[in-house]
């Protein structure tokens, strides 16, 4: 039966859709040197990494967890065909594509250039302050369980027979420092306060900035005692130069003498929340005594919003792949999508 219908034909004209594809479409167009180096002119015809990342985009906003699933939903779904340009007739490419693409797409840093190019798309809508900002962090669990937290030296501890057999740890002393996980050695035992349970995980940061709470730094680190706050200052000094002083707001795990100092070294004041709880906050009247304080400490907690997409809708509160480096990469294609539907409601809000 011959038919001239397209899927273009098919999405509303006003389905937000639209707008997300204008944007991530800009995205890709200067990201095409970048591709042109990935591949050989010769040999087979590959997937192209523009369908990729556009299919990397669409698992973060439907919640897909899987590239399997994707691809099986990518058969059936107008949507999605619609958004990597395919054919209704058109086959999905098989979930093993992205697997053997992956390296290629790592060792260029393909994910770095992506969040930044987003990033560039605010600030040339003037979406992004260039002087005020906020930094926090979290606990994302591995892709990991406690059975394979194994001593490093000596034999590993006995598992009863059975394919999920129950084991005990009780009185044992476990540690990161005399066991790591045979799943994902690079993961770390934490816990994010002494209310809740250690699991295997990464520590993932985010810096904001505060006209329109937009990502402009992300980083996906080993979860340690100091990560935040070194990961912190690291993301500050990767700003560009300012003349102007800047401000960082932060919580209460920030008030330390060793941060506040490394901070106002950047030429950043310190705008974190005083820890007077069990020491003498190190931050005081000359600083706390400012409006910009009470104002950088209110709009500080919309930095929560893109880490509950991430943990929700994105599927990011247990990670999906094994090692830091392959979790990092789908860390900020996750924060890039996040930046991107914020730019696309920023331009279709009333002016």
């Amino acid at each position: 039966m011959l038919s001239t219908l397209s899927p273009e034909d098919l999405i509303p004209g006003d389905h937000p859709i639209r707008r997300i594809r204008k944007v991530v479409d800009a995205v890709l167009a200067g990201l095409d040197d970048e591709f042109a180096a990935m591949y050989a002119m010769t040999g087979r015809p590959s997937v192209p990494p523009e369908q990729l990342l556009k299919a990397s985009v669409l698992m973060a906003m439907y919640s897909i967890r899987s590239e399997r699933a994707f691809c099986e939903r990518l058969n059936y779904d107008l949507l999605f065909k619609w958004f990597l340009d395919l054919a209704i007739d058109a086959k999905a490419f098989d979930a093993t594509t992205f697997s053997k693409n992956r390296r290629r797409l790592l060792d260029h840093e393909i994910a770095d250039r992506f969040f930044a190019a987003v990033v560039a798309q605010a600030k040339l809508r003037r979406y992004v302050s260039s002087d005020h900002f906020s930094v926090d962090g979290t606990l994302l669990e591995a892709w990991a369980s406690h059975k394979s937290f194994q001593p490093k030296d000596g034999p590993p501890s006995s598992m009863p027979p059975g394919r999920n057999a129950e084991v005990g740890f009780r009185g044992q002393r476990r540690s990161n420092q005399t066991h790591v996980s045979t799943t994902d050695p690079e993961a770390r035992m934490a816990r994010k306060s002494n209310a809740t349970a250690a699991k295997l995980s990464y520590a993932g940061h985010l810096l904001m900035e505060h006209r329109n709470a937009l990502l402009v730094d992300i980083e996906l680190t080993e979860a340690n005692g100091y990560a935040e706050r070194d990961t912190a200052l690291e993301m500050l000094a990767r700003l560009p130069a300012s003349r102007r002083r800047r401000t960082v707001a932060g919580d209460k795990g920030y008030d330390t003498a060793g941060f506040v100092a490394d901070v106002r070294a950047l030429g950043v004041t310190p705008h974190v929340a005083p820890n007077t709880t069990r020491q003498r906050s190190t931050i005081d009247g000359r600083t706390t005594r400012h409006p910009g304080h009470q104002t950088s400490q209110r709009i500080r907690k919309r930095i929560e919003e893109p880490f509950g997409w991430i943990k929700t809708i994105a599927g990011g509160r247990k990670l999906r792949y094994i090692g830091r480096q392959r979790n990092r990469a789908w860390f900020l294609m996750t924060g890039a999508v996040y930046n991107i539907l914020r730019i696309t409601a920023l331009d279709a809000a009333p002016a």
